[in-house]
């Protein structure tokens, strides 16, 4: 059976280059997309204090509640809670693969939606929905899908949603 004969979705492919020589080909073109499907990104992430620390420096967020304990300490959170752009980028990370790994840009982030905290410790899933597809009008051969996503605690709680679009070759 060959893998465009298998009743699932190949997110990586071998692409032949010649005898014995293959090439890891990686995501979905436009074709693959079917408005209403969703994909469960896998594998989790379980959220570590360095991951908080790190992004908080990069992105020169310094607010005391996600680095300073004893601040976070007197919050109704009582710990510190990481950072939403923390887990914001983490969730786009995961959902990658198998929406825009072929993608040719990002076109937006919307909806974007924080619905409860995350904690270091919290393992974090993300699933997305396809939305809408189109041809683009202004590039001919290439076409817009759009997902909503959510991120999940391992307890099914979602913490995040966002919808976003991207710009994908029709083949």
């Amino acid at each position: 059976m060959s893998i465009q004969d298998m009743p699932y979705k190949a997110l990586s492919r071998l692409v032949e280059l010649s005898p014995g020589r293959y090439r890891e080909d990686h995501g979905l073109s436009f074709n693959d997309f079917e408005v209403g499907e969703i994909y469960e990104h896998r594998p989790g992430r379980t959220i570590t204090e360095a991951d908080n620390i790190w992004m908080s420096l990069v992105s020169m967020n310094n607010h005391p509640l996600h680095i300073d304990s004893n601040f976070a300490r007197d919050t109704e959170f009582g710990v510190v809670l990481v950072s939403s752009l923390v887990t914001f980028s983490i969730v786009g990370g995961m959902s990658l693969a198998s929406t825009s790994a072929k993608g040719i840009a990002n076109l937006g982030w919307d909806k974007v939606r924080l619905l409860s905290p995350v904690f270091v410790g919290d393992t974090i899933y993300a699933e997305s929905e396809v939305i809408a597809k189109r041809r683009s009008q202004s590039r001919p051969g290439q076409g817009i899908v759009s997902v909503r996503t959510k991120g999940l605690k391992d307890s099914g709680e979602v913490f995040l949603t966002c919808e976003r679009s991207f710009l994908i070759n029709l083949v």
